[in-house]
């Protein structure tokens, strides 16, 4: 498995071109903590709005479907603009453009926590998410072209993990936060971390570091390929089941668990741990269950939590229900990277850069279609989370059976071939 976390190693290529500088295992150490963090940074950005929701949406006198905009927007510039920029920036520093960016985030999410109203938000949080599309995957680039090749893999999974640790850790300090001292303070934490990160990454990267951009021939075969494009798009429906009830988790905890605020927190730490773990016990048994067949069954289980979602009316009842979810969350996105990679080595650097919008896609439709779904809900008189699970669970569903017609036709692939 070459990634984990939300999947972005999508410029980590083997060193056939490019500017390299030789870095033995302590500087490759000093980078891979820098690029760690800096991720983890990253994951607190995205997760910051659906962590503090509750107070956003009191704050800005907006309805909950209104500020959950944010991550669909958010999301959507994400999607359109990790391939776009992974070609413009493509011979740049990673030093640089790794501090750069997140000096940006920075700022940016800086200025979020100044924004007086939703309008004057929207677009500097859509800005802002820019850094988040050009990190990530370039993070992956970095420390791929940084380590020895006995190293590349385990050091691309180390950093990949920053994610699961914002989930962990982040998620729940923004719920806190947002909910004791409100949602700019949330948005001003993520501002301070990503300076620390910027500084950290100038310090620990050296100067030099070029991998080659991505061509168009890689393009065209994935897109010409039914069964690699089907593989992406179980990757888009995933993530926009997940979306649709995951965006909205905070104010759900509060109205219908009527959860306080350190109830709130917990259940976003007992998601992100389990999802933790999830990622760890993957990449432990991948190469023996097979990625394909992990992938599947992680998405199963996220399904299984979306059908028993309305059965759980307490806190510590939807701890159980939300078990398979939480396993399976970061678990599967890393699976569908391993997938990809195995299915078609030749075509990673695009497979994954496709991934990775792919990704966030789904992100945006689920937050979106969670939004709509609420909003119309309420004008019908219905409480207002009454079916988002039904649409998560269409979304999972979908995803499964297409994850296992994505499955045979391979191996109908492979059969063929051999």
């Amino acid at each position: 498995m070459t990634a984990a976390g939300d999947g972005s190693a999508s410029s980590a290529v083997p060193p056939q071109a490019g500017t390299r500088r030789s870095a033995g295992p302590p500087r490759v150490l000093a980078g891979r903590g820098a690029l760690l963090f800096g991720n983890f940074v990253i994951g607190c950005g995205v997760m910051v709005v659906a962590g503090s929701l509750n107070d956003l949406t009191r704050s800005l006198q907006v309805s909950v479907a209104v500020g959950g905009q944010l991550i669909s927007v958010a999301a959507a510039v994400m999607a359109l603009s990790a391939p776009l920029l992974a070609a413009w920036v493509g011979g740049v520093d990673r030093r640089t453009l790794l501090t750069l960016s997140l000096v940006w985030y920075g700022i940016g999410h800086a200025l979020c926590a100044l924004m007086p109203s939703y309008a004057s938000l929207l677009p500097a949080r859509a800005l802002s998410m820019l850094a988040a599309a050009v990190f990530t995957p370039q993070a992956a680039a970095a420390i791929g072209w940084l380590a020895p090749p006995e190293l590349r893999g385990r050091a691309i999974t180390f950093i990949f993990l920053g994610w699961s640790v914002a989930s962990v850790f982040g998620m729940p300090l923004h719920s806190y936060i947002g909910e004791a001292f409100g949602w700019r303070y949330a948005f001003a934490l993520v501002a301070v971390l990503a300076a620390v990160g910027a500084l950290w990454v100038w310090r620990a990267l050296p100067e030099g570091i070029r991998p080659p951009a991505m061509n168009l021939a890689g393009w065209g075969q994935v897109f010409t390929h039914p069964a690699l494009m089907a593989i992406v798009a179980v990757t888009a429906m995933s993530g926009a089941g997940q979306f649709t009830l995951f965006s909205y988790f905070a104010p759900y905890y509060r109205q219908e668990l009527h959860a306080d605020p350190t109830t709130v927190s917990a259940l976003f730490a007992w998601f992100g741990g389990f999802g933790l773990v999830g990622n760890l016990l993957l990449s432990r048994h991948v190469d023996r269950i097979g990625a394909g067949r992990a992938a599947t069954v992680l998405l199963a289980g996220i399904a299984i939590s979306a059908a028993l979602w309305p059965l759980a009316r307490t806190p510590a009842q939807l701890m159980a229900v939300i078990l398979p979810w939480a396993l399976g969350c970061f678990a599967s996105n890393s699976a569908q990277q391993a997938r990809l990679g195995s299915a078609a080595p030749a075509l990673a650097s695009a497979l994954m850069a496709l991934n990775t919008s792919a990704i966030y896609l789904g992100q945006a439709l689920g937050a979106a279609g969670g939004g709509a779904l609420m909003a119309a809900n309420q004008a019908a008189g219905r409480p207002p989370f009454e079916t988002l699970h039904w649409a998560s669970l269409a979304w999972m569903v979908a995803a499964v059976a297409l994850s296992l017609w994505a499955g045979r036709a391979l191996a109908r692939r492979s059969v063929a071939h051999a």
